[in-house]
């Protein structure tokens, strides 16, 4: 039930967006959620929810594991390449894409400077707002670290 609210939820933000008049100065995009929006915070993490192996990233643009618990391009990218597609340079008619970036994990060293202006995303798989929210992968991670310990 809860995934279920959470897609609807998705599915929702981005009809809005989709039908929202524009903003002429609004460019940043910030991305907060869990794995399902996840583009890859949680490489830089000491945690076993990770997507950085196959078959993860199949179908993605590079064809190689991203971070994303997807296949290829989760929701954020989808609107971010519908953004690009639609937002257009100030006065240039041409319908010239703004940039061909992604917008990059929070985490990741890439972010810098003009990257962190453009947007970034401060998903990270396995969280949420209960407190027992990813506690099997807690476990799992002080497993790994001391097998005496019991959770």
């Amino acid at each position: 039930m809860a995934s279920f609210n959470v897609a609807l939820g998705i599915i929702t933000a981005l009809l809005l967006s989709l039908a929202s008049p524009r903003a002429e100065g609004a460019r940043a995009f910030f991305i907060f959620g869990d794995s399902l929006v996840d583009s890859g915070n949680n490489n830089y993490l000491a945690t076993e929810a990770r997507a950085d192996l196959p078959p993860y990233g199949i179908d993605f643009p590079t064809h190689r594991p991203t971070g994303r618990f997807s296949n290829g391009l989760n929701i954020p990218d989808l609107i971010n390449i519908h953004r690009k597609l639609t937002l257009k340079w100030d006065g240039d008619k041409s319908g010239e894409r703004i940039g061909t970036e992604m917008i990059l994990p929070y985490l990741s060293p890439e972010l810098t400077g003009q990257r962190l202006i453009v947007g970034a995303n401060f998903a990270s798989a396995g969280i949420g707002v209960l407190n027992d929210t990813g506690i099997q992968f807690v476990s799992v991670f002080y497993s790994f670290i001391n097998p005496y310990i019991v959770i």
